[in-house]
């Protein structure tokens, strides 16, 4: 027989290696192998069903009905609300305004519903939420707090007092204490992730889940915890900029192109129902160097100015941007110099976009091209409506 030997997977990415390494081979993080005992494999015992099958043409409707969230960039973003039994997940960088938002959200459903909110902390204590719930005005009598970090006491606060939405802030400080490992680490993340889902789906609770993310930008923890959830959100945003956009990455219950735009104030986080005044500058006349562009964000269009900047270099030539994408930005420089003559090869040359809004489509390329030939002319622009080919 096999020995029952340890394994070692990565933290980041739940890659899997026989021995311990330095570095993560998928997602080459350095110090993210842990070691984890292989779970011995039992042949499955045949049960009696609980319930016979049903025919997909008379399985009820109303047990799917969505619940409002109280926010409705946030509905649009779900598809229209919360529906029974879906876990989602909402990840985001550090101070980007992910427990703001769901404790707003919280507070939202709370009035709404006679069956209270539970809001599960395993970062702060109760009274440091209470703290950013006076600040936000989210105070509610039928919000209740609790700062647990073990799953079973998790499912015995709802258990004893169900509640009408269950808010768990994050999923990576929870631990389950029949799973060996630390709080964070892959079998942790997995179990915890797995035992929440088995208590949405059988009680039709929803829940909603705080996700971390690494420096790279992707959920921290393994992959699979976006196989299990039946929502994830990316919550983003500049840390210098106002702007905050959620995204739905996965929706088995809604599309995936809706954005949601929130304004991050000192009250909280506050909707966005029309963005676009804050990607445009506030002058009342065109200066050259700057152009006007429609983009889509999700299904919404949005107005965007790139402002442009070519100078001479004080030593060899830089190319910085800002809110595009630099590998565009090169292919349009050189358009400019081969097809119109520009002569852009000398100058130091800035692009970037206004209130820290991303220009990643196709349709923006036109506007950089105009914006930099308008700083190099020094000619303000008008109209424009095309591509560059």
């Amino acid at each position: 027989m096999a020995k029952n030997r340890p394994s070692f997977s990565c933290s980041e990415c739940g890659w899997d290696a026989s021995k311990w390494v330095g570095r993560c081979a998928q997602c080459e993080a350095w110090g993210t192998m842990v070691e984890t005992r292989p779970v011995p494999i039992t042949s499955a015992k045949s049960l009696a069903p609980t319930s016979p099958a049903t025919p997909i043409t008379d399985v009820a409707m109303s047990a799917t009905e969505r619940s409002t969230t109280g926010v409705g960039e946030l509905d649009r973003v779900l598809g229209g609300g919360l529906v029974p039994g879906a876990v989602i997940l909402l990840a985001g960088e550090p101070g980007v305004g992910k427990s703001t938002l769901l404790l707003d959200v919280a507070a939202q459903v709370s009035r709404l519903n006679t069956a209270p909110v539970l809001y599960i902390s395993g970062e702060e204590s109760a009274s440091q939420v209470r703290l950013r719930a006076e600040r936000i005005g989210a105070m509610s009598p039928n919000l209740h707090l609790a700062a647990e970090a073990d799953l079973a006491t998790i499912i015995g606060h709802v258990e004893s007092n169900p509640p009408s939405l269950l808010v768990v802030d994050s999923v990576q400080t929870i631990v389950d204490t029949s799973v060996d490992g630390a709080a964070g680490g892959v079998s942790q993340v997995r179990a915890v992730t797995a035992g929440l889902v088995r208590l949405a789906k059988a009680r039709s609770l929803p829940i909603l889940l705080v996700g971390h993310v690494t420096k790279d930008g992707s959920i921290a923890g393994p992959r699979v915890l976006e196989h299990l959830v039946d929502v994830v959100c990316q919550f983003d945003g500049e840390r210098h900029s106002r702007l905050r956009m959620v995204r739905a990455v996965k929706n088995r219950y809604g599309p995936t192109d809706e954005v949601g735009c929130f304004e991050l104030i000192d009250e909280g986080i506050s909707e966005l129902p029309d963005p676009s005044g804050l990607f445009l500058s506030d002058r009342a006349r065109t200066v050259p160097g700057t152009c006007v562009t429609i983009t889509l964000e999700g299904r919404r269009p949005m107005p965007v100015e790139i402002q442009s900047l070519a100078v001479a270099p004080a030593g060899p030539p830089r190319r910085t941007t800002s809110g595009v994408d630099s590998s565009r930005v090169a292919m349009t420089v050189a358009v400019l110099q081969s097809r119109l003559g520009v002569d852009l090869d000398r100058k130091d040359i800035f692009v970037s976009t206004i209130g820290g809004a991303r220009a990643s489509e196709p349709s923006t390329d036109l506007a950089a091209a105009l914006s930099l030939a308008s700083a190099v002319a020094d000619l303000p622009l008008a109209v424009l409506s095309g591509e560059v080919g």
